[in-house]
This record gives C-alpha cells, sequence and structure tokens, in this order.
C-alpha cells in the first residue's frame, strides 16, 4: 500500500525508513538533567509515530506525565556511509520543526530505548514546511515552543554540545543514513508536561540567514485518551518523583518540595566526634533503642587511631571464577571506589568477615590517602599491611594476609547498602573508630548523641573523682538523687 497522500508524512519527501533521535544535545537542557554526556547517545522511534501540523496527541489512560520537546530536525538527502564531520552536511537536505513527545510514566521499563514512551501514534510532529539546509548554517538555527501561546522554549544550536553535522556524521559510521531519514537533534531546557486541551507549537527558524527562512508553526492539541492499558500484556505506567521532576522540568515546576541537602560533618561536629569516646558513643545509641551499630573484629592498625568521617561503601561477594572474570578485572569496582572516596570520607568495604584474602593494598591505600580520604574499615585482610600501615592513612581491619583479592572475593559494587563486621552500612552514614572498635551512627542522630556523648563524659569524669578519692559506687554510679544534686552544684 502506497504511503502517498498519508497526511502523516504531508511535510516530508516520502515516508522515512528511519527516524533517530539524540538524547542530550543542548546545553540549557544538559545542565537542567545535571549531566553533560562526552558523546552523543540515539534511540529510534518509529515512522508510524510522526504526524503533521494540525494533529492531535493522546495522553493515554491511566499516565499523568506526557511533555513536549521542540527539536530542530534534519531530513537526509543523500545517502551517507562514513561521511566526515566536513562533508556531513552536505547530505542534509532540510530542516523543520519537530516535537519529541514522550509519557514520562512509561520511561521506567524503557531504559533508555523509549521504544514505549515516545513511540507512541502521533508523538512526532513534524513540519509544516521544509526548509533547504544549504541555505542556512548548521550553527545558525533557532527553535522556539508556545504552549497555549506562552513562550516555552527558545535556544539555537549555536552552541551545541554536539553540532549537527557531528551527530549526522557519527551516525553514518554506525550505519548508512538514506534519503528520507528523520533526524531529531535534541531539545533545549524548558520542555515541561502538557495537559489535555493544551495547543503546543513549534516553530525552526534562521533569524541571520537571507530572507529569514521558517518551518512554520508547527501546531498540536493535546487530548485525553480513555482506552485503558491491559495488565496482562506488560507493564503498566508508574510514576515517582523522580519522574515528575524530570518532565515537568524541576522539582519546583512539580510542586514538590526542594530535594534535602545531603548531610555533612562539619568541623565542630568532626572535632566533637573525635573527643567523644567510641563507647560512649555506644551507650548513647543503646539509650535510642540501636544496639546493632557496631563493626565488630575490626581492630586499628596503628595504636591510638581516632577515624571520624562518612562512609562509602565497596561491597565485595564471594568469589567465582566466572563472576572474577566479568568484574573482577579492569575498572572494577574495588579501583572505583578508591578513586571516588573523597575528602573526609570512609571507604567502608563488605568482606563477610572473610580474613583468607586481602581487601586492599599499599597502592589502594596511598589513592585514598591521597584524595584525603578520612580512613577505611574493612572486616577483612590487608595485604602489604607494613607498606599500608606506613601509609599513615587510618585503616580498620581483621589483620594482615598476603593473598590477593580474587582468592576469595569478587569486587561487585559500591555505594550500596551493605554489611560490615555483622552491621548494616549505608553510604552517607557517621563512621566513628578507637581503640574500641568501628561504630556507625545514622547522620539524623549524630548531633544529638554526640552533644549527650560528651555531657556523659563530664558526668562520668566526675564520678571518676569521687570514686578516686574513696566513696564507694554504690548510689554514685549511676548518680542517686543526693550525688546528682551535688554534681549539678559543683557544676553550675
Amino acid at each position: 500500500m502506497s504511503d502517498a497522500g498519508d497526511p502523516r508524512f504531508a511535510a516530508l519527501p516520502a515516508r522515512p525508513g528511519k527516524v533517530i533521535a539524540v538524547h542530550l544535545s543542548y546545553p540549557s537542557r544538559a545542565d537542567q538533567r545535571g549531566r553533560r554526556p562526552a558523546n552523543p547517545s540515539y534511540f529510534f522511534k518509529p515512522s508510524s509515530s510522526l504526524a503533521s501540523t494540525g494533529s492531535t496527541i493522546e495522553r493515554p489512560a491511566g499516565t499523568e506525565l506526557l511533555a513536549f520537546e521542540g527539536e530542530v530536525a534534519l531530513v537526509i538527502g543523500a545517502t551517507a556511509r562514513r561521511v566526515s564531520i566536513d562533508q556531513a552536511w552536505a547530505h542534509v537536505a532540510a530542516v523543520t520543526a519537530a516535537n519529541d513527545f514522550g509519557i514520562y510514566d512509561l520511561r521506567a521499563n524503557d531504559k533508555g530505548s523509549n521504544v514505549r514512551s515516545k513511540g507512541r501514534d502521533g508523538y512526532t510532529p513534524v513540519g509544516p514546511r521544509l526548509i533547504p539546509a544549504q541555505t542556512v548554517s548548521p550553527t545558525g538555527l533557532r527553535v522556539r515552543v508556545w504552549v497555549d501561546g506562552q513562550l516555552a522554549q527558545d535556544d539555537t544550536t549555536e552552541d551545541l554540545l554536539f553540532p549537527l553535522p557531528q551527530i549526522v556524521a557519527d551516525l553514518s559510521q554506525h550505519f548508512t543514513l538514506e534519503p528520507g531519514d528523520v533526524i531529531l537533534t535534541g531539545t533545549p531546557a524548558g520542555s515541561s508536561v502538557v495537559l489535555p486541551g493544551a495547543v503546543v507549537e513549534v516553530e525552526v527558524d534562521a533569524p541571520d540567514a537571507p530572507g529569514t527562512p521558517s518551518s512554520g508553526r508547527l501546531v498540536t492539541t493535546v487530548v485525553q485518551g480513555d482506552a485503558p492499558f491491559d495488565d496482562a500484556l506488560g507493564s503498566l505506567p508508574s510514576v515517582d518523583d523522580h519522574q515528575r521532576a524530570e518532565a515537568w522540568g524541576s522539582r519546583e515546576s512539580a510542586g514538590l518540595p526542594p530535594t534535602p541537602e545531603p548531610f555533612r560533618l562539619t568541623d565542630d561536629l568532626r572535632e566533637k566526634l573525635a573527643r567523644v569516646p567510641v563507647a560512649g558513643l555506644s551507650g548513647q545509641l543503646r539509650k535510642r533503642g540501636l544496639n546493632d551499630v557496631t563493626i565488630d573484629g575490626v581492630g586499628a592498625m596503628h595504636p591510638g587511631t581516632t577515624l571520624v568521617g562518612l562512609a562509602r561503601t565497596l561491597r565485595f561477594v564471594p568469589h567465582r571464577e566466572d563472576l572474577f572474570a566479568s568484574h573482577g578485572g579492569g575498572y572494577n569496582a574495588q579501583k572505583r571506589a578508591f578513586d571516588d572516596v573523597g575528602e573526609g570520607e570512609v571507604i567502608v568495604i563488605e568482606a563477610r568477615g572473610e580474613t583468607g584474602s586481602g581487601t586492599l593494598g599499599d597502592i589502594l591505600a596511598l589513592r585514598a590517602h591521597a584524595r584525603g580520604a578520612a580512613g577505611i574499615v574493612t572486616d577483612g585482610g590487608v595485604r602489604d599491611y607494613d607498606a599500608v600501615a606506613a601509609v599513615g592513612i587510618p585503616v580498620f581491619s581483621r589483620g594482615a594476609h598476603p593473598a590477593v583479592l580474587g582468592r576469595r572475593h569478587v569486587p561487585w559494587d559500591t555505594d550500596v547498602t551493605i554489611g560490615c563486621g555483622g552491621t548494616t552500612v549505608q553510604p552517607g552514614d557517621v563512621i566513628v573508630g578507637d581503640r574500641d572498635g568501628v561504630i556507625v551512627i545514622p547522620p539524623a542522630l549524630v548531633e544529638e548523641v554526640v552533644d549527650a556523648a560528651l555531657a556523659q563524659e563530664e558526668e562520668d569524669a566526675w564520678i571518676a573523682e569521687q570514686v578516686a578519692a574513696g566513696h564507694p559506687v554504690d548510689g554514685l554510679f549511676p548518680m542517686n538523687a543526693q550525688w546528682r544534686a551535688r554534681f549539678e552544684e559543683q557544676r553550675s
């Protein structure tokens, strides 16, 4: 059946064989998302998703996050296979406006492919007019979007992360671009959610080109669908606050509270923790119902060592030859953990109490020291023990062992919840160590616990003075009402 006269392709020479879209290309959008990719990445859209100006787009029943993305679309005019950046623009016949609509409710299981979220019928309006590519500069194009008459997006191709010729050349080294193929080149900041009844207009023009050529307004109206999804066939729409923030463009626009600031150890708090014995902290946590917070079986490499910092976690799983072959070499989780640790942080290693292998050696200890790490805690062994000791970084372990990692462990992942020495450790937990051992403090409790522990230390010191002076401990430790009154009187 011929596609001639099909209104979906009215703005194009013919039905395209391929529709390729770029994930991120505008600096404004990348900064909004909090990541700037080093290289372009892509996904395909079916040609059945194309539509022309004046069409409607359906927000499916049971979804809430239909978002628009105004884009510059390139239409390939000449076959391109392994073309250079200098040659690439000559293979583009025209540019025009496009709207890369997507349903964020369906993104989770697409895992970047966008098959369901962006492949629906009518989700790629294009047009209405083509601008001959050779009459404009690839850096001189502008894309604008209006929602119900209000300007929502406005950016140019002057400073793209990946210039338009680079995108064409890069794609051509992977597969042949054929005449009629369409490339959607990414969207700038300003993309957001639209509701049924909204009218979205996209225009691409070249403001500095002779005659200011324009695609004209590409108009799409949002309507509400009523056909439900069949949960017997596949996954259903689902949303969370992360998807809402990305769809709307920000947490504020989505009506969500600001992301809480991550917990940080102030210099004052760090100094307090360094003064309080781990035993005192343990007692205060016990009073608050937390008994299983000690990393058992580990000892300090250096006598008199005090350790204070925030946890960064590294997990080893039991050795298995095939898994070590796939995860043990190259830039594995162990190396990443020691490369990523920050100033004042503690690398905490889950080794399952297995002492028949080292979990770090002198090179990694040097790397952690150079990164400003506060220390290392492992419920496994340490190889190159004397050399690690010479580095000077605080290390708590179960002792020395000469074997390399692959004898007992596979480095598996980082910055996840782990078990170390019989207790659970999460990234960002407060780690404190001394001669008595190592304890884990939930960040939400640390200020309360350390202040209470300092107060208890003052009280215990006064009690010790009384015992040293010859008083019996009965009624003094713990203090009864009479002794407490004397304590408060002297302290005041």
